[in-house]
């Protein structure tokens, strides 16, 4: 098994930024604003584009499978510090 290598959360943040406007769901004005790191999941938080009430619109959507995106691959390869 492969060790993970330690990141601090700046870091990760930037280069999350960077691989997710590769992804195929990636909208203009998507971002990685945090992440935490549970059960050695890195979990992403951002903009949402919740509408006026709260509720997901089809752009949510998209932003969830762009994070989960960003889990599945980020989270074999680093841990925070």
């Amino acid at each position: 098994m492969e060790t993970k290598q330690p990141i601090n959360k700046v870091s990760l943040l930037e280069l999350a930024n960077h691989i997710m406007q590769e992804h195929d769901d990636y909208l203009a004005g998507m971002a990685v604003t945090d992440v935490t790191e549970k059960s050695g999941v890195l979990v992403f938080k951002g903009e949402y584009f919740l509408d006026e009430q709260g509720l997901p619109t089809p752009k949510t959507t998209a932003v969830f499978n762009v994070y989960k995106g960003l889990a599945q691959v980020l989270s074999l390869q680093y841990t925070l510090e």
